[in-house]
């Protein structure tokens, strides 16, 4: 088994590993981003912009109970990456068979979940008459493939906890490939509008899930899949449970007050929407950079400390928390200097193009507070702690934004003050994460007496 082999996430130098294990996430993460981002330009320069206002309104949906799972999930990949660094074969087996039989399951139940509550879900995000058709054909394809989205997610978050972020990386690589070739076959030569942009993303998905499971079946080290043996564990799925229930909850709570924050942005309108859209795909590239950072420093922690590394668990945490908030800080400028060029790769629309960069200048100056709740929670849930970060984020972001919505827009109604809700909750949360982390002794709480 690899562990038993030199490991240099926990031996090498710190920041150099959390490079070496964060560069390939970056880039996957880039082709995941543009994997979502290419849609939304076909449909924009393609179909128009109610179609790209169709699409951009179901991702809050989506994320509602796609985010639950795959919260859930992490719990598993915090397990086995333990369990390989303690070099424990036979647990880390049946981590991996659990996690793998937990997006099977998780798969068919969100496709039936998704698909009936879809119209009414958007119909209380009260989603423009113009654009609900559009929504409701994209939002009902793309949960007809749930299980291979799942089965993708979790056989990643497995090469990665094993430390491997390289091969999943090359699945992603192609398959993003896939579905840009399929957008432009579907949506430019078949004309096939939203319901073709929805088939690529289901088709490739599906393309990816089977590359990633044949990387499973065929390895012969311990985190081998194999069919017959993908049951759930008993005692596996409590722990999984337990560390990754509160990160489910989280993520769902995270996404309902992103929901009400979508409905606000939807009673502006058609142009508001389509802006929102834009924005968050721009967006989603500094997300995508703090999110490899996130999962680099929980893998990294949880090796170390399943191997008694507490020193380097608390050294590799800062080490983590400085490359981040310098990356970070670095993109906000540029995304800011280059908002309008930027959101006119999306549409030629100068209304929404004008609306999009008054969002980017309310949010980009605040990105860096978030490097803080990103990097610390993602450390504390390496070692196994998970509900106190949850609590911090419900009442420090989700409690916090819902306020704003109900409490302060209604005082100033105007698109610029829906997007304050964030910056203004990521600062807070971000403060409290620095009093937890510094205070609250969340290491010495899970190290073995």
């Amino acid at each position: 088994m690899e562990t038993t082999q030199k490991n240099g996430i926990v031996e090498g130098v710190i920041w150099k590993q959390l490079l070496i294990f964060f560069f390939p996430i970056l880039i996957g993460s880039f082709f995941q981003q543009l994997y979502n981002t290419v849609d939304t330009i076909i449909v924009g320069q393609y179909v128009g912009k109610e179609a790209l206002a169709g699409v951009g309104s179901t991702g809050t949906v989506i994320n509602l109970w796609l985010g639950f799972f795959i919260g859930l999930a992490g719990g598993a990949s915090v397990i086995i990456s333990q369990y390989y660094g303690a070099a424990d074969r036979d647990s880390l087996s049946k981590a991996v068979h659990t996690s793998v039989a937990l997006a099977l399951a998780g798969g068919v139940a969100l496709t039936a979940v998704g698909v009936s509550t879809a119209k009414a879900s958007l119909e209380l995000l009260d989603v423009p008459e113009d654009v609900l058709d559009e929504a409701m054909t994209y939002i009902n394809i793309f949960y007809c493939g749930m299980v291979p989205n799942l089965i993708y997610n979790v056989g990643t978050g497995i090469l990665r906890a094993i430390g491997d972020s390289r091969r999943p990386l090359y699945i992603l690589m192609a398959c993003c490939v896939v579905n840009i070739v399929l957008d432009l076959l579907f949506v430019v030569v078949f004309r096939w509008a939203v319901m073709g942009v929805a088939l690529a993303t289901v088709l490739s998905q599906t393309v990816s899930a089977g590359l990633i499971m044949v990387l499973l079946m065929r390895t012969k080290d311990a985190y081998r899949v194999t069919l017959r043996q993908i049951r759930f564990n008993g005692f596996m799925l409590r722990r999984v449970v337990r560390i990754g229930l509160p990160s489910g909850f989280q993520s769902v709570l995270y996404s309902i007050s992103n929901l009400v924050i979508q409905a606000a942005v939807n009673s502006f309108g058609t142009d508001a929407v389509a802006s929102w859209s834009a924005v968050s795909r721009v967006d989603g590239f500094i997300w995508m950079v703090m999110a490899a950072f996130g999962i680099s420093v929980t893998t990294f922690v949880g090796q170390n400390f399943g191997a008694g590394r507490y020193d380097r668990v608390k050294r590799g945490t800062w080490v983590c928390v400085a490359m981040t908030a310098g990356t970070i800080f670095t993109l906000s400028v540029l995304e800011i200097v280059f908002a309008g060029p930027i959101l006119r790769i999306f549409t030629g629309d100068e209304a929404v193009v004008a609306l999009g960069s008054s969002f980017v200048r309310v949010w980009a100056p605040a990105y860096t507070a978030y490097v803080f709740v990103e990097i610390l929670s993602g450390a504390a849930r390496g070692v196994g702690e998970a509900l106190q970060p949850m609590i911090i984020t419900i009442f420090g972001v989700c409690v916090l934004r819902l306020i704003w919505i109900w409490g302060v827009l209604p005082l100033h109604r105007t698109p610029a003050m829906v997007a304050a809700s964030y910056p203004v909750t990521w600062g807070i949360t971000a403060v409290v994460f620095l009093i937890y982390h510094l205070r609250m002794n969340w290491l010495k709480r899970h190290i073995p007496a």
